[in-house]
């Protein structure tokens, strides 16, 4: 009950302190507030972000490689001498794959160019055409607003025929039903045969929305090939990790391409974890940037902070001197005031976290961008707000604590 009472009447002096002198409490807890504001705001913003980025790569699935000329790489510098001579990935090198591999559960095949795409007197330009084999919607699935997917025979003979996005559809064809006629491409024409179903772009500005989508067998037939960037996708079988299937994709590409034993790889094996390593390590730059940024605000506010309570000491010595005359010990001198000084801090770091709920309100509102302010980061701004207010209240607390209560009680209040 004494505990009780004793923290009671802290939070009473506290508010006191906030009432009586609002100018010089509300300019002191400025600091805290723009420090807890810049450090959650920026945890904020890249918390998002980080779940956006994580949730576009996992959706590129865990247990997917990608055969490339060449390799991801996040920073640093890339020494592109090393692979610009590289071939490019084959199709019958993915024929290869699915004959020797036993750790690979499905493959695809897939490159893209850019061209202008027409239909009567409506055009589009630099539209990306993607050359798919067949099994490219099974390894990255995707729905269809209408119409259908490319069947064997179609991909396999290399027919004429397209996919196109929502995007295609809607400027080309300007209300009119796209399935069953035909755009022209490459100066050839090609039968719409459906409509992708609209995406919107992912994190990185990609969408399927401005697709054409056609078979990598026609393509072939019309295109030059040999220097267009392309990608074999494989899929591990369930119960296999990527480094068995890496293991042995790089022996099955090796013993494709007839490498020497000394011989460098003159391929890439490349996985969505390279990705999510990479922003892991910008995001924890980032973080360094925000807790310095709103570190120089906590230090600001912590000075605030122990300013009211040295003052709100000197103003209280006579209390202080009859509470100890009375029995009071200096440990409970020494929490009252720094309840204080921690409820203070903490009503600074709590503007500071609604100014920061606020603007995930108006962000989120205004752009297709979800800006969500997680319980791990009110607690976060919450406990640096406390620790801010025991640090810088506990000089002016202790030496309330260590005060003489005969001369305390001989000073004015």
């Amino acid at each position: 009950m004494i505990i009780l009472k004793l923290l009671y009447e802290s939070l009473l002096f506290a508010i006191n302190a906030l009432v009586v002198n609002k100018v010089r409490t509300v300019l002191s807890l400025l600091g805290i507030t723009i420090g807890i504001f810049s450090i959650i705001s920026v945890f904020t913003v890249f918390d998002s972000m980080e779940h956006s980025i994580k949730s576009e790569i996992n959706s590129l699935g865990s247990n997917v490689l990608f055969i490339q000329k060449w390799p991801w790489a996040m920073g640093g510098d890339y020494p592109w001498w090393k692979y610009y001579q590289r071939p490019e990935p084959k199709v019958s090198e993915m024929a290869e794959i699915k004959k020797r591999s036993i750790t690979v559960q499905q493959t695809a095949f897939m490159f893209s160019v850019s061209r202008n795409v027409y239909f009567q007197n409506n055009s589009m330009e630099s539209i990306p055409i993607v050359a798919v084999s067949q099994e490219y919607s099974e390894v990255m699935p995707f729905d269809l607003q209408q119409g259908r997917y490319f069947t064997v025979i179609e991909s396999h003979s290399g027919n004429n025929i397209a996919l196109i996005g929502s995007e295609v559809a809607e400027k080309l064809f300007q209300g009119l039903d796209p399935v069953g006629r035909k755009i022209k491409v490459f100066g050839r024409k090609l039968d719409i045969i459906g409509v992708i179903k609209k995406q919107g772009e992912d994190i990185f500005g990609n969408s399927k929305d401005n697709w054409v989508m056609i078979p990598v067998n026609y393509a072939r037939n019309v295109l030059d090939v040999r220097n267009i960037g392309s990608t074999i996708i494989v899929v591990a079988k369930p119960h296999i990790t990527n480094e068995q299937m890496k293991d042995e994709l790089t022996g099955i590409m090796r013993s494709i391409r007839k490498l020497p034993p000394r011989a460098d790889d003159s391929f890439a094996l490349n996985e969505t974890d390279i990705i999510s390593k990479g922003f892991d390590e910008l995001f924890a730059v980032i973080s360094m940037v925000g807790w310095i940024i709103g570190g120089f605000s906590l230090l600001v506010g912590g000075f605030g902070i122990a300013n009211i309570m040295f003052v709100s000491v000197r103003e209280r010595t006579n209390q202080i001197g009859i509470q100890k005359s009375l029995g009071a010990k200096n440990y409970f001198i020494l929490v009252q005031f720094l309840f204080e000084a921690v409820f203070l801090s903490v009503m600074g770091g709590i503007v500071g976290l609604i100014i920061v709920y606020l603007l995930t309100f108006v962000v989120s509102s205004l752009f297709s961008f979800d800006l969500i302010l997680t319980y791990g980061n009110v607690m976060l701004g919450l406990l640096v707000s406390a620790f801010i207010g025991l640090l810088s209240g506990f000089v002016p607390s202790w030496s309330a604590a260590r005060l003489d209560p005969v001369e305390a009680m001989r000073q004015n209040s």
